[in-house]
């Protein structure tokens, strides 16, 4: 795949972001980098290798999907920072600018 201004363009663009000249041209160096990265990757011979599941030989055991002993609303809202102790909810930081 051919990595030019074009394609760092339309992913900028997907992505919602905004790039300089400067931004465009690293991305771009960035972008190429990687994919010759994945295509190296493509010259492993690979015949006969299971697909790893695990990093490790230990597989992950979940625990039983019990109720048990939680906490109340209001145990849970005391040591709450801010928070409407009527409604029964945490008050955070608006984090999401404009829009209505």
């Amino acid at each position: 795949m051919t990595v030019d201004d074009a394609v760092v363009s339309h992913l900028a663009k997907l992505s919602r972001l905004e790039l300089s000249p400067e931004q465009t041209a690293r991305l771009r160096g960035d972008l190429v980098n990687i994919l010759s990265m994945v295509e190296k990757l493509n010259e492993l011979d690979l015949e006969g290798v299971e697909p790893l599941r695990y990093v490790t030989d230990v597989e992950t055991t979940l625990r039983p999907d019990e109720a048990g002993n939680h906490l109340d609303r209001d145990q849970a809202l005391a040591n709450a920072p801010d928070a409407d102790q009527e409604g029964g909810f945490f008050r955070v930081p608006r984090v999401i600018e404009g829009g209505k």
